[in-house]
């Protein structure tokens, strides 16, 4: 069985919908009023105000600016520090400070490798500025950073990543291989420092500017290859070398030339080689006969001369030591064994004269050795007859 309804009683319903919701509206609105105030009373007004960027990236050698701006409320009434560190990247070791505000006075001696080129904005931080500025920037200054305000009892912070790169070097042109034409010719683009990663931009500043149309470049971009060069790919060529923080250029002369002939250049190659093996031998040659020279002539000059004549010296005869003997005669009588004694005696006591002749460079010749009666024949003397003597020495 079906009911009709009236037509007010359906208008009714809508409008009680209607309120239901504004009144859930209010309530969610009303709830969000309190948590915001509650939250607030939590953090007894303190608020850090910057809303820069949070990662910084600058060249060595810049200076940088790390903002920190904050809000005190009334209930924040202790004494104000302000504290900025360098975060460890590494959870076993310590966040270093850096610089400090404490008692209306900065402290920034703190990391030895940063004294001097850091300092507060503001001269008087307490006024809600504790931002920094950080000079001369090194690439060991990369890492991430803590802005810590306090004034019990608040206390907030903010923290930044700062990048320090360097920037590219004035990078080094140069070619690789010959440069003849039907060759392949590398251009070469190196930058020795520099943040990577770097990029190389070629480039052709005469002849209408185009590259030439075999021009390679590989995946860095450092080096451009001419393939089957020809005379139209010479000309002054830049490559440019950078990165996110800075730029530096060079340029290169390239002339392509025809090739060389190379029948010539080994033949020219193998002429050289052998006329300097041959100059080479020559030298030996002389040095070895020369020195064999040298040393003949030294032996030469220790030789004794053969044609040298033998010393003179007295030869005595029998004859003469008859002579001799006879003349002793008529002083006394002689046997015929003590006259021979006598003769060989008188020969070899005597003193040579002054006309005996020394060799040079030889000692004086010895005496010859007492030679017997017997062995006088021997030596070419004459045999004499000696009268015969009695016992008292008178001739028979």
């Amino acid at each position: 069985m079906r009911v009709a309804l009236p037509v007010y009683a359906v208008g009714t319903v809508v409008v009680l919908v209607s309120d239901t919701l504004s009144l859930l509206q209010m309530e969610l609105k009303f709830f969000l009023l309190l948590l915001t105030l509650l939250f607030a009373g939590a953090t007894h007004g303190l608020e850090i105000t910057s809303t820069g960027p949070t990662s910084i990236e600058k060249a060595s050698g810049d200076t940088v600016k790390m903002d920190c701006q904050f809000q005190l409320g009334p209930e924040d009434s202790g004494p104000l520090d302000i504290e900025w560190n360098l975060l460890a990247s590494d959870n076993q070791k310590e966040d270093q400070v850096i610089i400090i505000y404490s008692g209306d006075r900065a402290y920034e001696d703190y990391l030895p490798s940063m004294k001097g080129r850091v300092h507060f904005n503001s001269a008087d931080p307490k006024d809600g500025d504790a931002s920094i500025s950080m000079i001369n920037l090194q690439s060991s200054d990369t890492g991430t950073y803590e802005c810590k305000v306090k004034k019990a009892p608040g206390i907030r912070s903010r923290k930044m990543l700062l990048t320090v790169m360097v920037k590219p070097s004035k990078p080094s042109c140069y070619t690789s291989g010959p440069s003849y034409e039907g060759k392949d010719v590398q251009l070469k683009c190196v930058s020795a420092e520099g943040t990577k990663p770097l990029q190389y931009i070629w480039e052709k500043t005469s002849d209408g500017k185009v590259l030439p149309p075999t021009a390679v470049l590989d995946t860095t971009g450092s080096t451009l290859t001419v393939n089957n060069a020809s005379a139209s790919a010479s000309g002054t060529y830049r490559c440019t070398a950078k990165n996110r923080v800075g730029t530096d250029q060079c340029t290169l002369e390239l002339r392509i030339t025809p090739s060389p002939n190379t029948a010539g250049v080994i033949a020219g190659a193998v002429i050289g080689v052998l006329l300097a093996l041959l100059l080479i031998a020559l030298i030996l040659f002389c040095c070895c006969r020369a020195r064999n020279k040298k040393k003949y002539e030294k032996e030469i000059s220790y030789e004794i001369r053969e044609d040298v004549p033998p010393p003179k010296s007295r030869v005595s005869t029998a004859r003469s030591f008859t002579s001799v003997g006879s003349q002793r005669s008529s002083v006394g009588s002689m046997s015929p064994s003590n006259l021979h004694e006598y003769t060989l005696k008188t020969q070899y006591d005597k003193v040579p004269s002054e006309e005996y002749e020394h060799p040079p460079s030889h000692a004086p010749v010895p005496p010859p050795a007492r030679t017997a009666g017997p062995n006088l024949s021997r030596m070419g003397a004459i045999p004499v007859m000696v009268p015969a003597q009695n016992r008292d020495g008178s001739i028979v």
